[in-house]
């Protein structure tokens, strides 16, 4: 049997959102409605939940990474009985995966243009064309200002 790698779970404890994995009992509320679990049968999120508690950091954190199946949908922060709040600590787990450089290279792409622009997708003529059609307001520019800062936290 493997140990537990205590040195993870303090670095996913440290992240915004990881610290609540400590409180699973692996009662499995979190799957019961779970659409990425319903569709993929390589996402589980009580078992991302026990793989975090045992500090399963190359699994959870590593490339194929089951974390990137979840659809951030919230469900399972809504059925947990402990507020350990799942979707979150999946979160973290992404977050801690953008840091090491293994997430995928489109969640790169996403994050960096969000750094640089402040928006997931370019705002083209196009675009500005097609609103103007369809009789919706001009897309406001993004405070830049405000969003380093809050990256620079």
């Amino acid at each position: 049997m493997k140990s537990i790698n205590y040195k993870f779970r303090e670095k996913l404890n440290s992240t915004i959102g990881g610290e609540a994995h400590n409180f699973c009992y692996q009662c499995g509320a979190c799957v019961g409605d779970c659409p990425a679990a319903m569709y993929s049968p390589d996402f589980n999120p009580r078992e991302i939940l026990l793989q975090a508690i045992l500090g399963d950091e190359k699994t959870l954190t590593g490339e194929n990474s089951p974390i990137w199946n979840c659809t951030n949908c919230y469900t399972c922060y809504e059925r947990c009985p402990q507020a350990v709040r799942p979707v979150e600590v999946i979160i973290a787990l992404k977050n801690i995966c953008y840091q090491k450089m293994t997430a995928a290279p489109e969640v790169r792409e996403i994050v960096d243009s969000v750094k640089a622009t402040g928006r997931t997708v370019k705002i083209t003529s196009l675009s500005d064309r097609r609103r103007k059609e369809l009789g919706l307001k001009e897309v406001k520019i993004v405070p830049m200002e405000e969003l380093r800062e809050l990256f620079e936290q």
